[in-house]
């Protein structure tokens, strides 16, 4: 009788909250509120300055959370396992896009900004995206799916060696754009699904080691100007108005919002001071105007996330759900982790966007499209009752 009692309530249960992870979709929901009213905040001046209008990248910005929440319903009721058909076409096209950023630039296929070649713009539009943000779910499919087939892989030299390859020839392309932040994450996240995968420490450590002596070797060969974007960040007051300008606007956002912060819309550094207010440098202005308080409580929300992202990847029915859950939620908190970290002074400058609350386009979309995944492994989870 008990048994069925029990029963009973966990139907009740999901009719009133649905089969999936409904903390997934909240968490999601406040977090890309929270990017709306930011991104306006920190643009307003921007706006202004660039096309006369202030609600300029507000627009851009509410066409791209559409775009992106109308993905996240859609791999939210596609069957996750449909997508295991793409893992081999998904990483090759992935391959080509990274390739295509060397074109001639007289093919007006690419665009250089700040001597950086990331972005491939669609012919007769003014339509561009970024190949590197792309290529990351490409690889986070590879992966589930190259392991999910064969489970053996991970305890076999051969199966981890292509892997590896993988990701280092990724890391190399979109290194050589350049472009250091998203060439690390690629690896970052090909290690954390390895050892999701069950790989052996050694050759964990191996890759590893492999990793760093080449990342120390290609900053060698760059020369000095490499070293100096490293090495800046140690003291960025060094050259406030050079290398550590960003930085030392940010972090002078981030002590005049004290504890409180100055009030919503009462930022100082967004008035031109601060580059990048509205994209990678988002997080001292909402420092500024809701202060430690506000950031923190931000970042409790991002941690709920991936507390829940962890949780449906334990849960998860097959392998393939483990580490598709796994690696969408390794990215989500590297992208995190990294842009908080170079805000503050704790890392190079790198150009990585927080996620769902940064000025975004392709990324906001790919970003949803995971975290629809990630709903949509839940709902399938082994464990039903995720709240």
């Amino acid at each position: 009788m008990a048994e069925k009692a029990k029963k009973k309530k966990k139907i009740r249960f999901r009719s009133k909250f649905g089969e999936g992870d409904f903390i997934v979709i909240i968490a999601t929901l406040i977090l890309t509120v929270i990017g709306m009213v930011a991104v306006f905040s920190a643009s307003y001046y921007t706006a202004i300055s660039k096309y006369g209008d202030p609600n300029y990248y507000l627009k851009n910005n509410a066409m791209w959370m559409a775009i992106g929440w109308a993905a996240f319903i859609v791999f939210s009721a596609v069957d996750y396992h449909f997508w295991s058909r793409f893992a081999l076409p998904g990483i090759i096209v992935g391959f080509i896009l990274l390739a295509l950023l060397f074109a001639p630039s007289s093919l007006g296929l690419t665009v250089t900004l700040n001597q950086a070649t990331r972005w491939i713009k669609i012919p007769g539009t003014s339509f561009t995206f970024m190949p590197g943000e792309i290529f990351k779910p490409a690889l986070i499919l590879f992966i589930s799916w190259y392991f999910a087939c064969k489970p053996s892989r991970a305890r076999k030299l051969k199966g981890f060696l292509p892997v590896v390859g993988v990701a280092g020839l990724a890391f190399v392309l979109i290194f050589k754009q350049p472009n250091l932040s998203t060439a690390g994450i690629v690896l970052l996240i090909a290690l954390g699904m390895l050892v999701v995968a069950g790989i052996k420490f050694g050759w964990i450590a191996l890759a590893v080691g492999l990793g760093a002596a080449g990342f120390a070797g290609l900053i060698v060969l760059k020369g000095s100007y490499w070293l100096k974007r490293v090495t800046s960040f140690l003291d960025p007051f060094a050259d406030p108005l050079g290398d550590g300008y960003q930085v030392v606007q940010g972090l002078l956002a981030f002590g005049s919002g004290g504890v409180t912060g100055v009030g919503l819309g009462r930022s100082m550094q967004k008035a031109l001071y601060l580059p990048e207010a509205m994209s990678d440098f988002i997080l001292p202005i909402i420092g500024e105007e809701v202060g430690f308080i506000g950031v923190m409580a931000i970042l409790v929300v991002y941690m709920v996330l991936l507390w829940r992202g962890s949780y449906i990847s334990i849960n998860a029915k097959d392998m393939f759900g483990t580490l598709m859950a796994a690696g969408i939620t390794i990215h989500l908190g590297l992208q995190v982790i990294l842009n908080v970290a170079v805000v503050s002074a704790s890392f190079p400058p790198t150009g990585v966007v927080l996620p769902l609350i940064s000025l975004g386009g392709t990324a906001t979309v790919l970003f949803m499209m995971e975290l629809g995944i990630l709903f949509n492994i839940s709902k399938q989870s082994a464990d039903k009752e995720t709240l």
